[in-house]
């Protein structure tokens, strides 16, 4: 069977082409990660790649892990699956020593801490707060590739602190670093590419390891990073990019979305392929996020897949209500009505553009009975819960038992705590129990012949890959953690001015993004999409965000979004 007969007939095409630039435009749900891995795997196949010879380069571990774990289901291993800042980071410790007759310079762990060093050293005391923002300055500064005064020369705005003593202090934390030897995380790109830059022989064993590139969510690479990938190139252009325009969000971390835009423009002999064919979501909710985006710069129409499915499609609805606190136990109580349906909380998410919206929404779901999970909270092998039961299970594995594999598993959980019925809704013990019983599914899913030694292991190749299970909890989480996920039921709350577009977002390219980020949310919905809004937080009035105007009317003047009163979202819906 080869590589591309899993394939519609565009992803094909993008599969099919495995010399020379090409450039993906994949819009939400068109099966991207499938064009990437079947791509490599179908290179790898006809004997086009080698795989040691091919990086794939993405902006997180667990979407590297996933990379990994795609390629190794198609009988591909040795591929360079990594960050822009793993690989870097792997190519500074390899060719350090021989450069510097010295180990690699150490990467600190806290910039905030060192800035408030440094900040000290000038007798200033800055806020975590401000020290915070200046951090993130910091990171966009380099990231763009600007020096001290070429970013003092921009005058952008800064928070409790006057721009010559920013300067000032990104000299001393700088004079810090090199007194200890130690790079922050984007020096480690900056060294990386001056290394490549400044020593030939460097660019030259690099070249001659990679051959072919492969880059995900290209729409938010970094001048930085689009100078580092020209580098690892050289003169080549055997580069496959993979992006959305309409899914960048980063643009405040140094994401541009030009270098996807006019991929063309550099490289004019390019495959260029439009993934438009949406296998994730039903039509109205596609309606909604084509009229969001209409005309913007790069924008792909999506279409639905027709299946049995798409005649339940019910058209996304807009609820209004008086308070954030009114509209978050409105919420809840539909969620609560939902699960009572039948519907699973792994199934449902709840969306919100700040994190600050999330404490109201905990509450109010606790109070319904409803277990939830916040998404870029610990992560699920982090858990003290989970290090202990993996521990146990590793522990159990080399001593001698009679039980069988599951009953083993089953024993080692139940002596760590693990209950038949689960504690009240929210709180740690929740999060533990509903933690230590998706480990258990697990070991209930495993084939038959599992022994616990392969179970065992197979917990810590997952924890690796940050291929986390899930967990039957409804997941809150914020628009950008949200991004490259999806779930059947979506409740997207706080859709009034001031919380989406955000206060602070005033300029076009920041209601722009604002958009985007909107976008973002839309297509994380596969078949349920619930909007909502509050006339009021605090003391302060608000009025419904304009984004619900571009999305409430076609060019044709049909409506799109069903406006329904409070009280209709207690009761059950549909599953």
């Amino acid at each position: 069977m080869s590589a591309l007969d899993a394939l519609d007939d565009r992803q094909r095409e993008a599969a099919s082409v495995l010399r020379g630039p090409v450039a993906v435009l994949a819009g939400a749900g068109t099966g991207k990660t499938r064009v990437i891995t079947h791509r490599i795997a179908h290179g790898v196949d006809t004997g086009a790649y080698s795989p040691s010879r091919v990086m794939a380069v993405t902006f997180t571990a667990k979407a590297a892990g996933e990379l990994r774990g795609r390629l190794r289901a198609l009988g591909v291993d040795g591929v360079s699956t990594r960050t822009f800042h793993s690989a870097a980071l792997a190519q500074l410790n390899f060719f350090w020593p021989t450069l510097a007759g010295d180990t690699a310079p150490t990467i600190i762990d806290n910039k905030v801490r060192l800035l408030g060093q440094a900040a000290d050293a000038m007798r200033l005391r800055p806020s975590t707060a401000t020290l915070r923002d200046l951090a993130s300055e910091i990171e966009w500064r380099k990231v763009s590739m600007l020096s001290i005064d070429q970013h003092a020369a921009l005058g952008r705005p800064l928070s409790g602190m006057t721009l010559e003593q920013f300067v000032e202090l990104q000299r001393g934390y700088e004079a810090l670093k090199d007194d200890r030897r130690q790079l922050d995380f984007e020096d480690v790109l900056l060294a990386c590419a001056g290394m490549l830059e400044a020593e030939s022989r460097v660019a030259k064993a690099v070249h001659e390891q990679y051959r072919h590139f492969t880059v995900d969510e290209f729409q938010d690479v970094s001048p930085l990073q689009n100078r580092l990938l020209e580098l690892w190139l050289g003169d080549r252009q055997d580069l496959c990019v993979v992006g959305d325009a309409s899914q960048t969000i980063y643009s405040f971390a140094g994401a541009q979305q030009r270098y996807l835009l006019e991929f063309e423009r550099r490289f004019p002999d390019a495959t260029v392929v439009r993934l438009e064919r949406n296998y994730r979501s039903h039509p109205p909710i596609l309606a909604a996020a084509n009229a969001l985006m209409r005309g913007r710069p790069g924008a792909l129409d999506l279409a639905a897949v027709e299946d049995d499915a798409a005649d339940a499609a019910v058209a996304p609805t807009l609820t209004a209500f008086d308070t954030e606190t009114e509209e978050a136990e409105g919420v809840a109580a539909s969620i609560a009505a939902r699960i009572a349906s039948g519907v699973s909380p792994s199934d449902i998410a709840v969306l919100y553009r700040a994190h600050a919206q999330s404490g109201v929404l905990q509450q109010a779901l606790a109070a319904a009975g409803v277990a939830t999970s916040v998404l870029g909270g610990t992560r699920f092998f982090d858990m003290p819960e989970v290090r202990q039961t993996v521990l146990a299970l590793r522990g159990a594995a080399v001593a001698p038992n009679e039980l069988g594999f599951l009953p083993t598993v089953r024993d080692v959980l139940r002596g760590l705590g693990l209950t038949d019925e689960p504690p009240a809704a929210g709180g740690a013990q929740r999060d533990g129990w509903e933690a230590r019983r998706a480990i258990l599914r697990l070991a209930e899913e495993a084939p038959a012949t599992t022994t616990l030694r392969e179970f065992a292991d197979a917990l810590m190749a997952r924890a690796k890959d940050q291929h986390e299970p899930a967990m039957r909890t409804v997941t809150l989480s914020t628009l950008h953690a949200a991004k490259g996920l999806e779930w059947p039921h979506v409740y997207l709350v706080g859709w009034a001015e001031g919380a989406l577009p955000i206060s602070y977002a005033t300029g076009f390219e920041q209601i722009d993004e604002e958009r985007r980020l909107a976008y973002v949310g839309l297509t994380r919905a596969a078949r349920t999409l619930s909007m909502t809004w509050s006339r009021s937080a605090g003391r302060g009035e608000r009025a419904p965000s304009r984004f619900l105007a571009e999305i409430g009317t076609t060019t044709r003047g049909t409506g799109i979004l069903r406006e329904v009163p409070p009280s209709a979202m207690t009761g059950a819906r549909r599953a």
